[in-house]
């Protein structure tokens, strides 16, 4: 099966390889071109971005959460009937899980799909050492097909014919674009990052329409078009949800948190959900002051609840249905904003009281991989499970964990022990791609019955 495809990638973060990434999948998309758009790692809010630009799913592949033997599977998933896909990599080209060599790095996935790869260059502090870069990063790993360069955040014609001599001097990559500064495509930023597209609504359709009229017109785009098609087939078939899980009878309906506190879902968890046999059926806790009716698990993902904790408070219906049903026993998976949803408190003010702790913002960002172990059975895991998941937050729960916590792992200061299993109910800050572990999704269903 073969699908053109490119990764595009960069030296380090801040790059703006978001921007050339989003700019390019919107500049195919105008031509009439669909275009599958994938992101390499963990991230949510990238996705979002893509997503607007594409009009379909921004989908992730994560070599250490899903297996790097899905990365191939996920991808040709993801980008079925598409004309051509766009792969934004993550932090620098060779970066990936600490001390864990290429895993998960853009550069493993970029071989893991036997695609080209374009580096974005933030060219805005150099000239001829442009081509020392370039060169490096295009010798350094001989099964990393670095194809071109776009180079961002040029600053004139001057300063690009002095960029361009160096490159075709020195690194025998060709420049594929330069790309000048420009203020209407930048992408406000806070705690955790760039601010989902989700949550800015017509904000964020402007900025991805300048990113695409941006890099139409500084990129060739027929090169990128030509180094997309020259990628070789994958020897691999297409990833399926109902090959992961064993369909339950009765279609039990599992409601799904989404709006703008709760906009971090990867796809395939809500596929799953799906080929397992459930009604997945969507809820804003932003707008809905019930939960959907015949309600019988619910998924509360990640987001942002600490944007928007006094609306959430303020919702005391929706809370008092929540607690309701976690009450009567129904199944309930909440990970990071879901787990900050479901406790007590959440700076200071009222939350849900399912599970019994207060969570507060703090200054210390808590970042990284981690291999856990189910501690205690639950609707969603049994003790003993392994899985592979990230963790990625400014909050802090006191307590971290109840008297049965969901995980545990192995840290730098010693083991750890992190989350709730309480009843019905599943609570911590792991956020997991069940794509890595389906047998998550099938074990809540069945919960849900």
């Amino acid at each position: 099966m073969n699908i053109p495809r490119l990764v595009v990638a960069a030296p380090s973060s801040g790059a703006g390889k978001t921007t050339v990434a989003t700019g390019l999948i919107a500049a195919l998309a105008a031509r009439g071109l669909a275009v599958s758009p994938h992101k390499v790692g963990p991230d949510y809010i990238d996705p979002g971005y893509h997503a607007l630009a594409a009009g379909r799913p921004g989908r992730n592949l994560d070599a250490y959460m899903c297996g790097e033997e899905r990365i191939a599977p996920l991808f040709l998933h993801g980008a079925a009937g598409a004309d051509v896909a766009v792969v934004e990599g993550v932090m620098g080209l060779f970066d990936g899980a600490a001390g864990r060599g290429e895993l998960a790095s853009t550069a493993q996935v970029a071989k893991l799909l036997k695609a080209p790869v374009v580096l974005v260059v933030d060219a805005s502090s150099q000239s001829r050492s442009v081509a020392a870069l370039v060169h490096g990063f295009a010798s350094w790993d001989p099964q990393v097909r670095l194809a071109g360069v776009i180079l961002n955040r040029v600053a004139s014609d001057r300063h690009e014919q002095l960029l361009r001599e160096a490159l075709e001097e020195g690194s025998g990559v060709p420049v594929l674009g330069c790309v000048r500064r420009a203020a209407s495509v930048a992408t406000p930023s806070r705690h955790l990052g760039l601010i989902p597209a989700v949550e800015r609504s017509a904000d964020a359709l402007r900025a991805v329409r300048d990113m695409g009229e941006l890099v139409a017109a500084s990129v060739d785009l027929d090169a990128l078009l030509a180094l997309a098609r020259s990628a070789p087939p994958l020897d691999a078939e297409p990833w399926s949800a109902a090959a992961g899980v064993s369909p339950v009878a009765g279609r039990p309906r599992i409601a799904v948190a989404g709006g703008a506190a709760f906009s971090f879902s990867y796809a395939e968890n809500a596929e799953l959900l799906t080929a397992a046999g459930a009604e997945v059926v969507p809820f804003d806790p932003l707008r809905d002051e019930e939960l959907p009716a015949g309600t019988r698990g619910l998924v509360v993902g990640g987001g942002f609840p600490e944007m928007y904790v006094g609306e959430l408070s303020a919702n005391a219906s929706l809370r008092t249905a929540i607690a309701g049903l976690a009450a009567g026993g129904a199944p309930i998976a909440a990970e990071c904003a879901g787990l900050l949803y479901l406790g007590r408190e959440l700076d200071g003010k009222e939350m849900c009281g399912v599970l019994p702790h207060t969570a507060r913002m703090t200054e210390r960002l808590t970042l990284g991989y981690r291999e856990a172990v189910a501690l205690a059975d639950s609707p969603l895991a049994a003790a003993g499970t392994r899985v592979r998941g990230h963790e990625f937050h400014r909050t802090v729960c006191e307590p971290g964990a109840g008297e049965q916590p969901a995980w545990g792992w192995r840290a730098p200061s010693g083991p750890a022990v992190e989350g709730f299993v309480q009843g019905s109910v599943h609570g911590s800050y792991l956020h997991l791609h069940w794509a890595g572990a389906p047998q998550l999704a099938e074990r809540l269903v069945r919960a849900a019955l």
